[in-house]
């Protein structure tokens, strides 16, 4: 291994892709790719291919699908998948070595991607390029559509390019003898009626009974057991597709002003095509609205596939051309100029039809609506064809290989995370609210807890938007995670497009750095963080149904609360070592599985986070109070606070504990003082500190006014002073009770 590492890396000095091949090389066994290699060779000449041989036998190329074709997903960056491909075009096999998903990093496992990826093992990559199936060759991951969609589409055309560069028999294509193009000088206006008839405008149409057909060709029976509702003849979409670049398509499906408006927006060779659809099944979908692209249907041309991005999208309101149907959905969308689609040969759009099998799972089957343009639409020009050679074919194992990497198109489009922060405005404009009057709770808490019923009713409504809206609907849960992959970044390829993917959470550790600086954690812990109040609500729930509360020790809960601190630790040393390890261990926070996945995981998972919270129930916060790795990270650079913003009489501690038994978490010492590593700024204590019937320096304040009330009104010194108070000390509770003097 060392010296193939050494080998690669000298030819690598002139070729960037063949480093990156030898890098990601250097983490897998030949038996990985093909079963039974021992052993990789020397890659080819000027190309990032590496043999893979059984002993002295020759059994397949390694390569990397990302130089080969574009792979770019929903982070904008590439997915890199090394894949092991034999002679005759058969996926020996294929390992995920790279990514930056972050919709995979969030919720989906690692091991359906995986699963998903172990399917094309066995394949032949040019019988699925040539194959036009009524459903996808491997599972897709329902979660991740688009993700996995990039990674089946590169591995068959990467492979498929992999093999034409080689010379293997049936890989590569007849070179044309006629060049096929628009004839641009045909214009005019036609009706719908002749736009469907002469094939300008395709349609697909799908009844019920042919969609649930097709699911059950696919044998799997949770989604065979869940049919789609309605008659097998109603209706289940009707789709049609155009190119809108044909002039008279253009002109008459647009009209004059909008088929202008798109010419001078396309760029050189750039095309477009519309697509129109009514039914119960929307080929747009919502998906788009947050991630960017398109996940239920896609281009496809020979080898390649074209998605389409939310950027590249225009939304039109009716078709111009007399007689077309009124339909709810129809989008123009442009082709990216380097996605190498040639107008005048046929194409397909493929239609995902997804249906869901479980509360996260879904099944998938696909629909083509074929496409050529009509030959009254098309030029021919004859091609001079070259003469053979004359040499003899070089073997395959030492074939030179064109410079097949492909630019992404992301790359001049606008970047992935801007267009996700355009989409989410309203769910920003929310979280930039809820931040704003919590800012505006702290800087004028005075006026708050000073009304007891109004301060419960406000924190109470806050930690339900928290829960529900933030942490079920948005999934904005912060982790412990994020601060493990922030250091990791630091140290290694920090880039802030990674971390701006989820504006959401962007948003929170923006406010959550900026809050640490004033009031430590508690900010993101008392108030922002979606299991946390899920545990404070349950705790209140369980005090109204008269549930017993455990009452911790103050020595005993000193020894518990490093515990959490002490996992940080190990988290982050992990992390050091290995960024995969340390995610997995946090697992120790239960927020995957009761926030951002429901509850719904497997069982373990959700016995371990019912386990927690049901704690919580005899113990307010039990998981922050001693477990959260998450609250020790914050509590660390919380200790830089600037202002101690909780007010304390001299009397608070001695002799009064009020606050001290009744702080949800312990936070206050025996003593009176307050420990900010523990605190959540729940603000209870200011709430007894301003409260004249429950603080017994509130309470002599206020009888001392009521006797100076009364003694204005009497006139009398009897009356003032028998309201004289003095204050004692319950050494049972540690409360300072106040009693009239003389009694």
């Amino acid at each position: 291994m060392a010296g193939l590492l050494i080998l690669l890396a000298g030819f690598g000095t002139a070729d960037a892709a063949e480093a990156l091949l030898a890098r990601y090389l250097g983490t897998v066994q030949p038996g990985d790719l093909a079963a039974g290699a021992d052993r990789f060779g020397a890659p080819l000449p000027n190309a990032p291919v590496v043999p893979v041989y059984k002993g002295n036998a020759l059994v397949g190329h390694a390569y990397l699908t990302s130089d080969f074709v574009n792979t770019t997903g929903y982070s904008g960056r590439p997915i890199h998948v090394l894949v092991g491909l034999a002679p005759d075009g058969t996926v020996t096999g294929a390992k995920l070595v790279d990514h930056h998903e972050p919709i995979v990093l969030i919720g989906i496992p690692p091991a359906k991607v995986n699963a998903f990826i172990d399917g094309y093992v066995g394949k032949n990559v040019l019988t699925l390029a040539s194959q036009s199936a009524s459903s996808p060759p491997v599972d897709i991951v329902s979660g991740a559509t688009v993700t996995v969609m990039v990674i089946g589409d590169s591995i068959i055309r990467s492979g498929k390019k992999v093999l034409q560069a080689l010379g293997a028999p049936g890989a590569a294509e007849a070179a044309p003898t006629v060049a096929r193009s628009l004839d641009l000088s045909k214009t005019g206006v036609e009706d719908w009626g002749t736009l469907v008839g002469d094939g300008s405008v395709r349609r697909l149409a799908l009844t019920v009974g042919e969609v649930n057909a097709a699911f059950e060709r696919t044998g799997k029976a949770e989604a065979v057991a869940r049919p789609e509702p309605g008659e097998p003849n109603d209706g289940f979409i009707d789709l049609y597709a155009a190119l809108a670049t044909i002039p008279t398509v253009g002109r008459s499906l647009l009209g004059d002003a909008e088929y202008e408006a798109l010419v001078q927006r396309l760029k050189p060779g750039q095309h477009a095509i519309v697509v129109a659809g009514q039914g119960r099944y929307s080929f747009k979908g919502s998906g788009y609205v947050r991630g960017g692209i398109f996940d239920r249907f896609e281009l496809v041309q020979h080898e390649g596939a074209i998605r389409f991005r939310d950027r590249l999208h225009k939304r039109l309101g009716s078709l111009a051309a007399a007689g077309a149907p009124d339909f709810p959905e129809i989008g123009l969308f442009i082709i990216p100029e380097n996605a190498g689609f040639n107008p005048a040969d046929p194409w397909r759009l493929q239609l995902l039809v997804q249906r869901a099998t479980a509360a996260l799972d879904k099944a998938f089957v696909t629909f083509d609506l074929g496409y050529q343009p009509p030959e009254k639409f098309l030029k021919a020009e004859p091609v001079a064809v070259p003469a053979p050679a004359a040499a003899s074919v070089a073997p395959v194992a030492a074939a030179p290989m064109p410079a097949a990497q492909v630019e992404p198109d992301a790359a001049e489009e606008t970047p992935l995370w801007r267009r996700i922060w355009e989409n989410r405005l309203f769910d920003i404009a929310v979280l930039a609210t809820a931040i704003l009057l919590l800012t505006g709770i702290f800087f004028f808490q005075d006026q708050l807890v000073k009304r007891p019923d109004l301060y419960e009713r406000v924190r109470t409504g806050f930690l339900v938007f928290t829960l529900v809206w933030l942490g079920w609907y948005a999934t904005a849960q912060l982790s412990v995670v994020n601060v493990l992959t922030f250091a990791n970044a630091l140290r290694t390829d920090f880039r802030w497009d990674y971390f701006l993917m989820d504006p959401l959470v962007f948003i929170l550790w923006f406010s959550v750095a900026a809050s640490l600086l004033f009031w430590g954690r508690g900010a993101f812990c008392g108030w922002l963080c979606p299991f946390g109040a899920l545990q404070e609500l349950a705790s209140k729930a369980a005090k109204r149904l008269g549930v017993r509360q455990i009452a911790v020790p103050f020595g005993l809960h000193q020894r518990l609360w490093p515990i959490k601190y002490m996992i940080f630790l190990l988290l982050f040393g992990l992390s050091l070592t290995s960024l995969a390890t340390a995610e997995k261990a946090a697992e120790i926070e239960p927020f995957k599985t009761a926030i951002i996945l429901h509850f719904i995981r497997d069982w373990w998972f959700v016995l371990f986070a019912v386990a927690l919270i049901a704690a919580g129930l005899f113990i307010e916060r039990f998981f922050c109070r001693y477990l959260c790795p998450l609250g020790a990270a914050l509590a660390i650079p919380g200790r830089m606070r600037m202002f101690d913003w909780l007010r304390r009489y001299k009397e608070c501690g001695n002799p009064c504990r009020r606050c001290a038994n009744e702080c949800p978490v312990q936070a206050i010492h025996p003593d009176g003082s307050i420990n900010p590593n523990e605190c959540i700024q729940c603000l209870h204590c200011q709430v007894l500190y301003h409260h004249d019937r429950k603080c017994p320096v509130m309470i002599q304040k206020r009888l001392k006014r009521e006797r100076r009330d009364a003694t204005q009104s009497t006139g009398t010194a009897a009356d003032a002073k028998s309201r004289a108070a003095v204050l004692t000390n319950d050494p049972a509770t540690g409360h300072l009770s106040v009693r009239p003097e003389g009694l």
